[in-house]
């Protein structure tokens, strides 16, 4: 039986549309798995960042655009109260069956900055890792207003994505740049071919 809840808000038509896949479609259970092994993480990654922020038993712990699980799944093994947020379904799923596998029970909740409706007490921390970008400028406004009142007073927020420090007409130059120093070879992360997906 699935642990995953509808947790978004109603939304108007005209917000912002996270529930299209970006770049790379996650829509299947093999994208999803070839993107979980490219992410190269597991839980010795996660524990250090865990100890970094707090993620200790009896803390509440969400993670924005969670992805396959893997932090939020070492949380509830931790004895976190654990929050897995993510619009993706086949993500969800695949976070869901490694809880399991590891006999833990995080909230799963398919939703996205914008909308998600949180409704558990304040967290003590909360996460995001490489999911922020993919709104525009304003929007991530929004997602970081929603993030800060899902804090309890004094709480931390994690932030870990991509920043780009060069002038608009330089893009072309710094981003290549970057494509060739990241893409690493089939099995080993995220290939060339991905790295030059286009949008769908």
């Amino acid at each position: 039986m699935s642990s995953i809840h509808g947790s978004a808000r109603p939304r108007p038509v005209w917000f912002f549309p996270e529930y299209e896949p970006v770049g790379i479609d996650l829509g299947s259970r093999a994208a999803v798995a070839v993107y979980d092994r490219n992410q190269d993480t597991g839980p010795d990654a996660d524990d250090a960042l865990l100890d970094r922020l707090g993620g200790t038993a009896g803390s509440r712990l969400v993670d924005l655009a969670c992805g396959t699980g893997s932090l939020v799944v070492q949380a509830a093994r931790r004895g976190a109260e654990a929050h897995g947020v993510d619009v993706s379904a086949e993500m969800l799923a695949f976070a869901e069956a490694r809880a399991r596998r590891h006999g833990v029970a995080p909230r799963w909740h398919r939703a996205g900055f914008l909308d998600y409706a949180h409704r558990a007490g304040p967290a003590d921390v909360v996460t995001t890792k490489s999911a922020l970008h993919q709104l525009p400028g304003f929007w991530k406004q929004q997602a970081l207003r929603d993030t800060a009142a899902l804090l309890r007073p004094g709480g931390t927020f994690y932030l870990y994505d991509v920043v780009f420090s060069f002038a608009p007409d330089a893009a072309d130059t710094h981003l290549q740049r970057w494509i060739d120093t990241a893409e690493r070879p089939e099995g080993e992360g995220f290939t060339h071919a991905e790295y030059h997906c286009r949008r769908r």
